[in-house]
């Protein structure tokens, strides 16, 4: 696989001492590159220090293909989902797991703990494990295992890619189906194989490339309402969605192409809170519901039902207070409230956050973005959910 990279000898070498100089390599090079021999060599990449080539999706995909029972697990937890989405299945979708994954090892521990549970509780609660690499940032910090695999700065997202691809294979082996955000436009190509439901985040809910990226999407796409609160962005995002859109992307070739999509219909809310406060009260839920009526189709998801998020608005990105929601949540859906489709939990094996370092100077199994629950407390919640759906079916 080095013929990803089509360097001529010497030239990584002398890109980097120029780096360590202050130079840009790309602009002050003594190795002719087509810029110069078309002429713009002086006006591009001015800013731009290093284009490392990246292996093609189909390149990762053919080294680390889904066998037949993960190709069969995505499915029918896709199709699960989308039943519980549109109210045909009576079980709660509960999205639940780290924050953000960095250890690539604490991960997969964690997906054979919640594997072993989802074999008590899966008659009453659809469980997806949430796997998110990429986080997108308010301003700088750590952006995710894909983006910088060692914790280090060093951004090798060669490296991030193959491990994200090798974790995504570990969960489904173990059992489970896989959540993740969608924050790159070309990052799905190397990864949304293996992923049963996807989110747009609050930053992004508004943004034009996300929506076109979701409707082209083979899974079920939560949009979370805007940091602010608004809802009506989001509620726009999955009438978008379901249209059909033609915009730039790559092929799995990795070949810039015009990308064409026939419209996902199975976009949905999440409510996620706000800078103002949670959403999630029964108010709320109602309203958001109505809007969404208004505007979409009723025979839509996000007309039937969403998703609350008990984390970040909703809890202050505490993991005391969201494990409370969790437990109001349970206490509504028990007494028979209806339009709660499913829940998000951030949890892992060690309860709270630390801050961000290299992986052998970390705790094992804490989150180094926002505080998780731990997963004692986790165990004890889930089945709060599941004897919350029993009493709801009675």
């Amino acid at each position: 696989m080095e013929s990803w990279q089509e360097s001529k000898p010497g030239e990584a070498q002398a890109a980097q001492e120029a780096i360590h100089q202050g130079r840009n390599p790309l602009v002050e090079s003594e190795f002719t590159r087509w810029e110069d021999e078309v002429g713009v060599g002086r006006i591009v990449n001015r800013r731009v220090i290093e284009l490392d080539p990246l292996p093609t999706p189909a390149q990762v995909l053919t080294e680390y293909p889904l066998d037949k029972a993960a190709q069969d697990l995505v499915l029918s937890s896709r199709e699960d989902i989308r039943s519980v989405l549109l109210g045909r299945d009576d079980r709660l979708l509960v999205i639940v797991g780290p924050c953000s994954i960095h250890d690539p090892q604490a991960a997969v521990d964690y997906a054979h703990r919640l594997a072993e549970l989802n074999s008590k509780l899966n008659d009453r609660l659809l469980l997806v494990m949430r796997a998110y690499f990429e986080k997108p940032r308010t301003t700088v910090g750590w952006k995710g295992l894909i983006n910088d695999p060692d914790v280090d700065g060093s951004h090798n997202i060669k490296k991030g890619l193959l491990l994200a691809r090798r974790v995504l294979l570990a969960i489904l082996g173990a059992g489970l189906p896989v959540a993740t955000e969608f924050l790159e436009p070309t990052s799905p190509q190397f990864i949304s194989d293996a992923i049963s439901w996807g989110a747009i985040g609050a930053r992004n809910t508004e943004s034009q490339v996300h929506r076109q990226l979701a409707s082209g999407l083979s899974m079920p796409i939560g949009f979370k309402n805007a940091t602010d609160g608004d809802i009506g962005v989001a509620i726009d995002s999955c009438y978008t969605a379901a249209q059909p859109h033609t915009f730039f992307g790559i092929n799995h070739e990795g070949r810039a192409s015009a990308v064409q999509t026939l419209g996902n219909p199975e976009c949905h809310l999440v409510l996620r809170g706000s800078s103002h406060g949670p959403n999630c009260d029964v108010e709320s839920v109602r309203i958001a519901l109505e809007q969404a009526r208004k505007k979409l189709p009723r025979a839509s998801a996000a007309a039937r039902g969403l998703v609350i998020d008990a984390s970040h608005g909703n809890s202050g990105k505490d993991e005391g207070r969201q494990a409370q929601v969790i437990e109001e949540l349970s206490a509504r859906i028990a007494a028979g409230e209806r339009g709660i489709s499913g829940v998000m939990m951030e949890s892992f094996i060690v309860g709270g956050a630390q801050p961000t370092a290299p992986l052998d100077q970390l705790a094992y199994g804490q989150s180094i973005t926002d505080r998780c629950i731990s997963w004692p407390r986790t165990a004890e919640l889930l089945s709060l959910l599941a004897q919350a759906v029993e009493e709801r079916r009675s």
